[in-house]
């Protein structure tokens, strides 16, 4: 593997197969093979699949969701064939939850906490010896204060410490002006995720923000609230560099080469410990849908080798 030259680097991605905001890219287990190889050859060491299902689709053939939602068939496990690739790759694999897309946003959070219970003592019996799981990802996205949805939260992160006893992750973003088209400010973030953050002490161990949804102007403040809180709590601190382009007239293409270095270098100067992405197979591989991101890959190695 090259070597990076102390820069900070991203090293985990987020695998997204179950998605409601962009393309399959109709993979195989062939297609896989050779991105988990491209992935490795930039040195990604962690992999998190982002959820396991989403309304009626999910990663696996859920008997536990059978039970009690509709669901599609999956046709393929790809639960096993991601931790598979992880395992030829020597990669480290976090789990993501199910989202409903229904239950928690419309405030049924006890049937959203039901359904992942389950769900997660089905998954430590198919895969809980797994070598390469190494973690949770929870993956309800959280914003701002709501008190129920921290009650979700710290319930779920109890029955996943009981299940398996290895790192939670979470994922949350800023409520700004590229996404919602209102800026909160950086006061009213830092109180609520004061608040958020105490509640979460000891139930989450990694917080990785999402970088995208703010300006660049303002970006830098927004990552000094972030690694400040998550000090204060005794969290792990990353960040999730997003690969994919906010606040253009078509939303969810590949991002700017120089953005993309901007934001991995605000988030060096912070002193984040990882870097993450959203993510790497569509906005970043040299085997992805989109042909900018073959030359985003080619950039972002040209700037690896550089001195």
């Amino acid at each position: 593997m090259m070597e990076m030259k102390n820069k900070l680097t991203i090293t985990g991605t987020f695998l997204d197969e179950i998605s409601h905001d962009i393309p399959s890219a109709n993979w195989g287990k062939k297609e896989w093979q050779r991105d988990f190889d491209s992935m490795k050859a930039i040195g990604i060491d962690t992999v998190i699949l982002i959820r396991s299902g989403y309304k009626d689709k999910m990663t696996f053939d859920s008997q536990s969701l059978k039970n009690v939602t509709l669901l599609r068939s999956a046709y393929i496990d790809l639960v096993d064939l991601f931790l598979l690739e992880s395992e030829r790759c020597g990669m480290d694999f976090f789990f993501g939850l199910y989202d409903s897309g229904k239950f928690w946003i419309n405030g049924e959070y006890q049937k959203e906490i039901e359904l992942n219970l389950r769900l997660t003592e089905e998954v430590i019996e198919k895969y809980g010896d797994r070598k390469a799981f190494k973690g949770w990802y929870a993956s309800h996205e959280l914003t701002m204060y709501d008190d129920k949805q921290l009650k979700m939260y710290q319930e779920l992160a109890d029955h996943l410490r009981e299940l398996k006893d290895i790192p939670i992750l979470m994922s949350p973003y800023v409520k700004g002006k590229k996404q919602f088209g209102e800026t909160i400010s950086p006061i009213e973030h830092e109180k609520d995720w004061d608040t958020i953050l105490s509640a979460l002490s000891g139930k989450v161990d990694i917080v990785a923000f999402q970088d995208g949804q703010v300006e660049f102007s303002e970006l830098k403040e927004f990552m000094e609230i972030n690694k400040k809180l998550a000090d204060k709590y005794n969290l792990t601190s990353w960040s999730n560099i997003e690969t994919f382009e906010r606040g253009m007239p078509i939303d969810f293409l590949p991002i700017d080469w120089r953005n993309l270095r901007y934001k991995i270098e605000v988030a060096q100067s912070i002193n984040v410990e990882k870097l993450i992405t959203f993510e790497f197979s569509h906005f970043m591989s040299p085997n992805s849908i989109y042909p900018s991101a073959h030359n985003l890959y080619q950039r972002y190695k040209e700037w690896l080798d550089e001195s």
